[in-house]
């Protein structure tokens, strides 16, 4: 049971890639749009882990040749795999923050 947990925390972790892959799922397709969608990360950080994530095969970066360039990012269907992983997360910080806060 380790070694998968491992794995997915490896395609998965920080504090950034679930949160791109939320932010490309509510339709956010450009670097910018991303960006903004996410408060505090940095571009650098974002290039970072839009490259990560695409080598992952979570997601796909598409050049349109237009003047200016278009870049655009979408989620593959393999991504769609991580939706109960995304649903169950938010479910337990929900609990948690209750929990915690007693909310």
């Amino acid at each position: 049971m380790m070694i998968p947990v491992k794995d997915t925390l490896d395609v998965i972790s920080g504090k950034w890639k679930l949160m791109i892959l939320i932010s490309l799922s509510a339709g956010n397709k450009r670097f910018r749009e991303i960006e903004r969608s996410i408060p505090k990360i940095n571009s650098k950080v974002l290039a970072k882990e839009l490259k990560d994530l695409e080598e992952n095969k979570l997601i796909k970066r598409t050049v349109f040749d237009d003047y200016p360039v278009l870049i655009e990012y979408t989620l593959l269907p393999y991504a769609e795999s991580l939706g109960d992983v995304i649903k169950a997360l938010s479910d337990w910080g929900i609990n948690h923050r209750k929990y915690i806060h007693g909310e």
